[in-house]
């Protein structure tokens, strides 16, 4: 799945932005100053950058021009200035869009998935196959035995998160962290009531699992049912 870097210092923009981007498939970082999000793009190599203009420590047309430098991962800025001059300087600069706030979910991913066309990056998640269980994460549909599961967007965002992990137990920490967005933590009986909800649609209990094992006093499990 491509990697988004948000560099974002608003707090609850970046959240927020983080969260509209996980629930479309795509992996996330942030940082919310300039040259964090710098460190961040030489080390963690995303596929594409959301760059806001007003950040803390430098004025965000600087650190394209450091970006550019380093790097020629596409950029669309994303910010509040909706002058058209600075557009034009953005997009002189090395920008690949300009996206001016307030917009919708709907309208970044196309704006992320076209400029990743032009790019040359896939932007279409595959599908993930466990048993007879199939997930779709640019469809955002999920399906059992051939049936479509009706899932809560979090649900949907929890059995994508574990069948790309599929075999390998993952930490309510984990969850809490990827899928909930909560880089400190959180209450894990918030995943134990999620993956209950989840274990009553794809058909099981806790008692009696087949494709969501709990393993004690770590986490859970993912795996294809015997015969499958």
């Amino acid at each position: 799945m491509p990697h988004v870097l948000v560099v974002e210092d608003d707090l609850k923009v970046r959240n927020a932005l983080l969260r509209a981007l996980t629930e479309r498939g795509y992996a996330t970082s942030s940082a919310g100053e300039g040259l964090s999000g710098l460190s961040e793009l030489t080390h963690g190599s995303p596929d594409l950058v959301l760059l806001d203009l007003g950040l803390p420590d430098i004025e965000g047309g600087e650190l394209l021009r450091m970006l550019r430098v380093v790097s020629q991962v596409p950029v669309i800025v994303v910010t509040a200035r909706d002058d058209e001059q600075q557009m034009v300087d953005m997009l002189d600069g090395g920008a690949d869009d300009y996206l001016v706030k307030p917009f919708g979910p709907g309208q970044l991913d196309a704006r992320i998935r076209a400029v990743l066309r032009r790019s040359g990056v896939d932007h279409r998640p595959g599908v993930l196959t466990v048993g007879a269980l199939m997930i779709d994460p640019a469809a955002r549909s999920a399906r059992l035995d051939g049936d479509e599961l009706e899932l809560a967007p979090r649900e949907f965002e929890l059995l994508r998160y574990l069948a790309e992990r599929a075999g390998e137990v993952v930490t309510r920490r984990q969850l809490l962290v990827e899928v909930w967005q909560l880089a400190y933590g959180g209450a894990e009986k918030t995943v134990d009531v999620h993956l209950s909800w989840l274990r009553r649609k794809l058909g099981e209990t806790a008692q009696q699992p087949r494709y969501l094992h709990t393993v004690r006093g770590v986490g859970v499990r993912l795996t294809a049912p015997p015969g499958t």
